[in-house]
């Protein structure tokens, strides 16, 4: 019997999360720790998809060997579609190679302007030093994103949480929410189907979109080479869950599933998202370039 199924059924739990992040961007767990964490809670498969990076990927590895887990290495990309911040993971079964390589370096680069074009915004609406305060609060020095300044803003008693600097500052629409720097969807799509990997829509439920325009956008990834959507992004509600699978069987598109887990103590864990409705989509892991991923040993996934 095949560890994966190979189709979905109601009320199934399954034994996989492809979206969650560690320190390698904007989460809150090292690499290996995040790893051991998916291992307590009986995973069998992850992806490790930080922001725009695949720097984690090498750790999280060597730890998912150790702990018998198979590990997909991806990547969520941050693009443009109409104007709207649209995220794509990319997973990437033979690692990082071809215009991908390219592609990350530029979307660093990017990450970097963008980070102190949104330091300069909110300074001008009060955070003074929003650069530095924002470095403090990653710890490191990668790229920063919006919840870095997030935290920033709750260190300095801007805001009360993060929910809040989001509403007011940094979501959608707001004053920090700095589009401008990232690629179209299409060649994000490109870099990724071209180096060999499969390029996911993330969370499609997140963006306030009507029915017929999370329709459009399906069309435009599929039309760029947009292999699979996220028929699951943690809890959502059943109903959409089910309209959004006869979205994705009507493009004939595979359905991926994450838990977009940040940080412990949240109301998301590794694995935890709402069950999948019985459906002929099929999952990502019956795409031609995962289809091995049932048969392959702990560690980093390889083709």
């Amino acid at each position: 019997m095949p560890r994966l199924p190979l189709e979905f059924t109601a009320e199934q739990r399954y034994a996989i999360d492809l979206h969650m992040h560690s320190t390698a961007s904007d989460g809150a767990l090292t690499p290996t720790e995040l790893v051991n964490l998916c291992a307590e809670r009986g995973l069998r498969y992850m992806a490790l998809s930080d922001h725009d990076t695949m720097d984690g990927v090498a750790e999280a590895g060597e730890a998912a060997r150790q702990a018998g887990i198979t590990l997909v290495p991806a990547s969520e990309l941050s693009t443009r579609w109409q104007g709207i911040n649209i995220h794509v993971v990319a997973l990437m079964p033979g690692g990082l190679r071809g215009p991908l390589v390219e592609g990350l370096q530029q979307q660093r680069k990017s990450r970097i302007a963008r980070g102190e074009v949104i330091a300069e915004r909110l300074e001008k609406l009060g955070l003074e030093n929003a650069l530095a305060k924002a470095r403090e609060q990653a710890g490191s020095e990668r790229p920063l994103g919006r919840p870095d300044f997030a935290k920033a803003m709750v260190a300095a008693g801007m805001v009360a949480d993060l929910a809040t600097a989001f509403k007011r500052y940094l979501g959608s629409g707001k004053r920090g929410d700095v589009k401008a720097h990232w690629p179209e969807i299409g060649q994000a799509v490109e870099w990724i189907v071209e180096s060999g990997g499969v390029a996911v829509l993330a969370h499609p439920m997140r963006h306030g979109l009507t029915r017929r325009k999370r329709g459009l956008l399906m069309d435009g990834f599929r039309e760029a080479g947009g292999q699979a959507v996220e028929l699951v992004s943690g809890y959502q509600n059943p109903d959409a869950t089910r309209d959004l699978a006869r979205q994705l069987g009507e493009r004939e598109l595979y359905a991926s599933m994450g838990s977009d887990f940040h940080f412990p103590g949240g109301h998301l864990a590794p694995g935890s998202m709402s069950p999948l409705p019985r459906t002929q989509t099929l999952p990502i892991w019956r795409h031609p370039r995962l289809q091995h991923l049932d048969a392959a040993p702990p560690g980093p996934l390889s083709l």
